[in-house]
């Protein structure tokens, strides 16, 4: 990266970039400080303004995990973690994934009915712990807390259960909805990351069925 980065702003990105690698997501303002040992959030908030200034980072106002890395923060770690070697560049092309991109879902069917996926995408295998089955472009904002936006790639790992505060993708009947997993012995709620929206109880009558796991994300829409 052109910019010169502080001691503690590299400390900072290093642990954006490895909780991204371990959960697919990045840490929210509270983790941060929990992490680095700061008095609160808010001194987080400001290390963070500071990266994005520089542009390390790219920040989402009002999402508690709105933070992206930049493509220059992408390839100072490619960078620090491989040299530039023909052995390095034939690994990163074998690392190479290719996984079907799922568009809008047709009521009542298969979530990979070919219908629905738009084209196949190649995705760095080791941006994720766990190896993605396909990529779901997300609709709308319920999950926008979270740092998933409209138009984003949500990376998903077929699974048919979860944990709770897992992210999931999920069958309601017709209806495949993102949200976060809550259950309570036989009693099942789908949390939105967002206000403006109500969780979704799950009734024992309804037609209910558990799609798989967000492993990760793909920024895919401008940030405002």
């Amino acid at each position: 990266m052109a910019v010169k980065l502080t001691a503690r702003q590299q400390q900072i990105l290093e642990l954006i970039r490895s909780e991204i690698l371990r959960s697919g997501f990045p840490p929210t303002r509270a983790e941060i400080a929990t992490a680095l040992g700061f008095k609160s959030a808010n001194a987080a908030e400001d290390h963070l303004k500071a990266l994005a200034r520089k542009g390390a980072i790219e920040l989402t106002a009002g999402a508690s995990r709105g933070i992206r890395l930049t493509d220059g923060a992408h390839a100072a770690g490619a960078a620090q973690r491989a040299p530039d070697s023909p052995f390095a560049l034939a690994a990163a092309a074998a690392s190479q994934l290719m996984v079907p991109l799922v568009g809008r879902v047709a009521a009542g069917s298969p979530i990979l009915a070919a219908e629905h996926v738009e084209r196949e995408v190649g995705i760095e295998a080791s941006l994720f712990v766990q190896t993605p089955d396909y990529l779901l472009r997300v609709r709308g904002l319920s999950m926008r807390d979270a740092g998933i936006l409209d138009g984003d790639l949500l990376a998903v790992k077929k699974s048919p259960d979860a944990r709770n505060g897992q992210i999931v993708v999920a069958r309601i009947g017709d209806e495949v909805t993102v949200k976060r997993f809550s259950r309570v012995g036989r009693h099942i709620e789908l949390l939105p990351e967002n206000p403006d929206f109500q969780p979704i109880v799950v009734a024992p009558s309804d037609d209910f069925f558990l799609e798989g796991i967000a492993v990760g994300l793909i920024r895919n829409s401008p940030l405002q």
